[in-house]
C-alpha cells in the first residue's frame, strides 16, 4: 500500500469526520455571529483577504471613502480660517468644498470626542474605507442578482456584523450629548428681542456648536447602520425569490415511463457500488489487514453501542414499574425516564457508526449510510416512542374515548411511518452519494414518498374517526386522577389532524407526479414534524402538570392553578421559533426578527427596547412588592401598638398602598426612559373621558379617597345604607363590601356611602341600645310586672348598669298594656341575641307569677243566623 493512496484515505477520512462539526457551524454561524465581539484591529474592521476570496463583486468598486474627504491634513493643507477672521462667502470661487472636518472647526482638548469628524469616528473604531467596500459589493450583487447561495450568506454575515456595530456606535458620546444638553437647558432659550448678555451668548453658541460636533459621528452612525439594514434586507429578498422559484420549477414527472430504466440504472449502480465497497475492505491484502488492526478499536464501541440499545429496553421496563407503583410523582419520574429510551439508543447508533467507520467503511456510498444512519434510526426511536406515550394499554398520556382497537391501529401505523421515514432517509443519502440524472432521482424518490404517505394517511383516518368512540366504545382506562374536561377537546385537536394528515398523504405525491418535487418535500416532511411537535407539547404540558401536582400535594390544587397553564403558554410561544423552521424558515431570518424586537419600537421621540419593558416590569413588580410587603408590616407590627381604631389603621395601610404602587409605576416610567410630559395628551384624553362617559368612575374613586381619610365608616362597622344591613369586609376604591347577616356580599358603590344617609351602629364604640316590648292583660298587677321587667334587665350580662335599664309603660293596647325594656348594651353586635334571651326569661317569670300574657280576641256576630239551620228532605223545594 502506498503512502499517498494511504495518506488520502486518511484525509478522506478526516473530512468525513469534521463535516458534521463544519455544517453546524455554517448553519450556526449567521446567528452566532451577532454575538461574537470583532476580531482585533478596531471595532470595524473586517477581514479584507476573506471579504475579496468569498464576494462575487469585485472589491475595487468605486466609492468615496470618508477617511479620504475627510482626512485632518487635507484640511491643513487647504487652510483653516485663522482665529479672528472670516470665512470665505458662499459661492466664491476659491472656496472650500464644505466638509465635516472645515464645518465642525479645529478640535477643542478639553471636550472629549469633539474634534473633527474624521477623528471622531476613527477614535470609535469605524473603518469607513472598509465599510463602504463592503457597503458597494453589497448593493452591485443585490442590483445583479449574482452570486451563490453560500458567497450571498457570506456577504449577508459580514452584514450583519456592521450593523451591529454600527448599532453600538449609534450610543457613541451619549453621556457627553446629555452633559451638553443639560448644560444648554440651564442657559435657556435666547431671547426673541437680543437683549442678552455677550457672555452668555457666546456659551450657548459654542455650547451648540460642541453638540453639534458630538451628534456628528452618530447620525452618520444612523445613516450607515440604515444603509446596512437596507442592504441585508435586499440579500434576504433575493435569497427568498430563489427559493420560491426553486419550489415552483417544474421538472420531468416520475410516471414518465422513458425514466425508468434510468431509475433503475442509478438503483443497480448505487448497490452495486455498495458492495464493491464492502467487498474491498476483504478482498485486498492491505485492506484486509488494516481492517484487522482497526478491530481493536472498533470492536469495543460496538459493544458499548450494543449495550446502550439494549439500556433503552431497560429504561421501557423500568418506567413500567414506576408506573405501576402509582406513587407521588410516578408520572413525572416515568416521563423522564422514558427519555432514555430514545437518548441511550441513539447513543447506541453513533457508536455503532463510528466502529464501522474505524474498520474502514468510508467509502463515497457506505460512509453516506453511516452519516445517514443514526438519524434514520432516531426517526424510529421517536416513533416508537411517541407511540407509547399516546397509544396502547402503556400509554403515559392517553386520550379519553378512544376505543382500544383505535390505539391499537393507530401505534402500528406510528411505528410503520418512523420504519419508512427511516429507509427513505438511507435510500436518499445513497442515491445523492453520487451525480445522476433529474429524472432518474424523480422517479426514484416517487416510491419513497408514497412508501411515507401510505402510513401517513392511514394514520390519519385513524386519527379522524376518533370523535365517533366516544358514545360507541367503552372508555379507555384513565389514571383516578385524570385531568377533567379535556377529552372533548384533545378528541377534536386529533380529528384535525387525522384529516390534515389525509390531505398531505394525498396532496404530496399528487405534487411530486406533477414534477414538482421540491415542493412535494417541502409539504410532506414539515406535516409530520409539525405533528410531532404537537405531540411533544402536549406531552411536555403533561409534565409540567405532573410537577406542579408534586409541588403543591394535591391535584385538584395543580388543575385550579394558573401557574401550569402560563407555562404551557410559554412552551407554545418557544415552539413558534422552531415550527417556522420546520416550514422552511431560515435561521437568519428568526435571527432578523429578533434584531427588530430589540431595537425596539417608537411612539413619537420616545423609543421603547425590550430591555426598556424588562427594566419597567422589573422595577415595577419590585416597586408593588416592597410596597405589599410595608403594608403588611403595618397592619400586623406598626399600626396595632398605636391608638388608631381598626378603620384608623386600614385606612394608614390602604393609603399608603396607593402612594407606594403610584411610585414604583412612576419610577418604572422614569426607568424605562419614557417622557412623562406625554402624558399630558393622555391625560386631556382622559378629562374627555370622564366628560362623557366616567363620571361614575371618577366619583366612586374619590369617594372611595374621601371614605379613607374621614373615615366615617371602617372595616367591621355594622353598617345599614339603601335598606342593607351588614358589617363593612373592604373599602376599595371603587366600592365597598359589605356582608350581610345572610353571609351574602353586597357591593355598595363609594358614591352612595358618601352621597347618602348611612346608619353606623358600631363607629368609634359598639355600646348600644336594645328595646324588648311585651304587653300583660288588663287587671295585672302594673308594679309587679314593672319589678320582673327591671330585674330580668339588671341580671343580664350584657346590660350596663350605667346608665341603669329602663322599663316604661308605653300604651294601652287594643288586648293589652304594653311595656317596654330599654338597657345599654356592652355590645351592640350581640342585640339579636339578648332580645332572645329576655324574652325566654320574660316568659319563664310570667309563668311562675301567674301573669298573662294576652292575645288578640274578636267577637263574631252573625246576621241572619236562621240562614244556617239544616234543610229537610221535603222542603227542597
Amino acid at each position: 500500500m502506498s503512502a499517498p493512496s494511504f495518506a488520502a484515505r486518511e484525509g478522506a477520512r478526516l473530512a468525513r469526520r469534521l463535516m458534521l462539526p463544519i455544517w453546524l457551524v455554517i448553519a450556526a454561524g449567521p446567528v452566532v455571529a451577532q454575538g461574537i465581539d470583532p476580531a482585533p484591529g478596531g471595532l470595524f474592521d473586517a477581514p479584507e483577504a476573506a471579504q475579496e476570496a468569498t464576494d462575487p463583486v469585485p472589491s475595487d468598486a468605486p466609492a468615496a471613502t470618508v477617511e479620504e474627504a475627510l482626512s485632518p491634513e487635507v484640511a491643513e493643507a487647504e487652510g483653516e480660517p485663522a482665529e479672528g477672521e472670516t470665512a470665505p462667502a458662499e459661492g466664491e470661487a476659491d472656496a472650500e468644498p464644505l466638509t465635516p472636518a472645515t464645518a465642525y472647526g479645529p478640535e477643542t482638548p478639553s471636550l472629549p470626542g469633539s474634534g473633527p469628524l474624521a477623528q471622531v469616528l476613527a477614535e470609535s473604531g469605524v473603518d469607513w474605507d472598509s465599510w463602504e467596500r463592503t457597503a458597494a459589493r453589497s448593493a452591485a450583487v443585490s442590483e445583479r442578482g449574482q452570486g451563490s447561495d453560500f458567497a450571498l450568506q457570506r456577504l449577508r454575515t459580514d452584514l450583519v456584523v456592521w450593523r451591529d456595530r454600527f448599532q453600538q456606535a449609534r450610543s457613541a458620546n451619549s453621556a457627553r450629548i446629555a452633559t451638553v444638553e443639560a448644560q444648554l437647558t440651564a442657559l435657556g432659550a435666547a431671547p426673541e428681542s437680543g437683549a442678552e448678555d455677550d457672555a452668555v451668548a457666546e456659551r450657548r453658541a459654542a455650547l451648540s456648536q460642541d453638540l453639534m460636533r458630538l451628534r456628528a459621528p452618530i447620525r452618520l452612525a444612523d445613516e450607515a447602520y440604515a444603509h446596512a439594514d437596507g442592504l441585508i434586507r435586499e440579500i434576504d429578498r433575493l435569497i427568498r425569490e430563489r427559493r420560491g422559484a426553486a419550489l415552483g420549477n417544474r421538472g420531468p414527472s416520475p410516471l414518465n415511463p422513458a425514466l425508468w430504466p434510468g431509475a433503475l440504472v442509478v438503483a443497480f449502480e448505487r448497490a452495486e457500488a455498495l458492495g464493491t465497497e464492502l467487498l474491498a475492505r476483504w478482498t485486498t491484502p492491505g485492506l484486509r489487514e488494516a481492517t484487522i488492526a482497526a478491530l481493536v478499536q472498533a470492536l469495543p464501541l460496538a459493544l458499548a453501542g450494543g449495550l446502550l440499545m439494549r439500556a433503552g429496553q431497560w429504561a421501557r421496563h423500568l418506567r413500567r414499574r414506576i408506573l405501576e407503583a402509582d406513587r407521588r410523582g410516578s408520572r413525572a419520574l416515568g416521563f423522564a425516564v422514558s427519555l432514555g429510551q430514545v437518548g441511550l439508543p441513539f447513543a447506541g447508533l453513533v457508536l455503532i457508526a463510528q466502529a464501522l467507520e474505524r474498520l474502514g467503511l468510508d467509502g463515497p456510498r457506505a460512509g453516506a449510510l453511516l452519516v445517514a444512519l443514526p438519524v434514520a434510526g432516531l426517526s424510529v426511536l421517536l416513533a416508537r416512542w411517541m407511540a407509547g406515550q399516546f397509544f396502547g394499554p402503556e400509554a403515559a398520556q392517553p386520550i379519553a374515548g378512544i376505543a382500544i382497537h383505535r390505539q391499537n391501529r393507530a401505534r402500528r401505523w406510528v411505528m410503520w411511518l418512523g420504519w419508512a421515514i427511516a429507509f427513505e432517509q438511507l435510500s436518499q443519502a445513497a442515491i445523492t452519494s453520487a451525480d445522476a440524472p433529474e429524472g432518474a432521482v424523480a422517479a426514484l424518490y416517487l416510491p419513497l414518498q408514497l412508501l411515507v404517505a401510505v402510513p401517513l394517511f392511514l394514520l390519519g383516518r385513524t386519527l379522524a374517526g376518533v370523535t365517533h368512540d366516544a358514545e360507541t366504545s367503552p372508555p379507555t382506562p384513565q389514571p383516578e386522577n385524570a385531568r377533567r374536561d379535556t377529552t372533548g377537546f384533545r378528541q377534536t385537536l386529533l380529528s384535525v389532524l387525522g384529516k390534515v394528515a389525509m390531505v398531505v398523504a394525498v396532496l404530496a405525491p399528487l405534487v411530486s407526479v406533477l414534477g414538482f418535487a421540491a415542493l412535494s418535500e417541502a409539504i410532506l416532511v414539515p406535516a409530520i414534524k409539525t405533528m410531532m411537535l404537537i405531540g411533544v407539547l402536549v406531552l411536555l404540558q403533561r409534565l409540567v402538570f405532573d410537577v406542579w401536582t408534586v409541588a403543591t400535594g394535591s391535584e385538584d390544587l395543580a388543575r385550579d392553578a394558573l401557574v401550569p397553564v402560563l407555562i404551557g403558554l410559554f412552551l407554545i410561544l418557544a415552539a413558534a421559533p422552531v415550527l417556522a423552521l420546520i416550514w422552511g424558515a431560515r435561521p437568519e431570518d428568526l435571527a432578523e426578527v429578533w434584531t427588530r424586537f430589540r431595537e425596539g419600537y417608537s411612539f413619537g421621540e420616545t423609543r421603547l427596547q425590550p430591555t426598556d419593558l424588562l427594566w419597567l416590569l422589573v422595577v415595577f413588580v419590585v416597586g408593588y412588592t416592597l410596597t405589599r410587603l410595608v403594608q403588611r408590616a403595618l397592619r400586623s407590627v406598626v399600626l396595632p401598638r398605636t391608638k388608631l381604631d381598626l378603620g384608623g389603621q386600614n385606612a394608614v395601610a390602604v393609603g399608603f398602598g396607593y402612594v407606594g404602587i403610584t411610585t414604583a409605576a412612576l419610577l418604572a416610567i422614569t426607568t424605562a426612559g419614557l417622557d412623562l410630559s406625554n402624558l399630558a395628551i393622555v391625560a386631556g384624553a382622559l378629562s374627555v373621558g370622564i366628560g362623557f362617559g366616567l363620571q361614575n368612575i371618577v366619583s366612586n374613586f374619590v369617594s372611595g379617597i374621601i371614605l379613607l381619610i374621614e373615615r366615617p365608616i371602617g372595616e367591621g362597622d355594622w353598617i345599614e345604607v339603601g335598606g342593607q344591613s351588614g358589617y363593612v369586609r373592604d373599602i376599595s376604591v371603587r366600592s365597598t363590601r359589605i356582608e350581610t347577616f345572610d353571609r351574602t356580599d353586597v357591593i355598595v358603590p363609594n358614591a352612595d356611602l358618601v352621597s347618602n344617609q348611612v346608619t353606623n351602629w358600631t363607629r368609634g364604640n359598639s355600646v348600644g341600645r336594645v328595646i324588648v316590648p311585651v304587653g300583660v292583660a288588663y287587671g295585672s298587677d302594673l308594679e309587679k310586672v314593672q319589678s320582673i321587667l327591671r330585674d330580668i334587665a339588671e341580671d343580664h350580662p350584657l346590660v350596663l348598669a350605667n346608665p341603669a335599664p329602663a322599663v316604661l309603660f308605653r300604651a294601652f293596647g287594643p288586648s293589652s298594656l304594653d311595656f317596654e325594656i330599654r338597657a345599654i348594651l356592652r355590645d351592640i353586635n350581640f342585640v339579636v341575641a339578648v332580645q332572645s334571651e329576655m324574652n325566654h326569661e320574660i316568659a319563664r317569670r310570667f309563668k311562675a307569677e301567674g301573669i298573662e300574657i294576652p292575645y288578640p280576641q274578636r267577637d263574631l256576630w252573625i246576621k241572619n243566623p236562621e240562614t244556617l239551620r239544616p234543610v229537610a228532605p221535603g222542603d227542597e223545594s
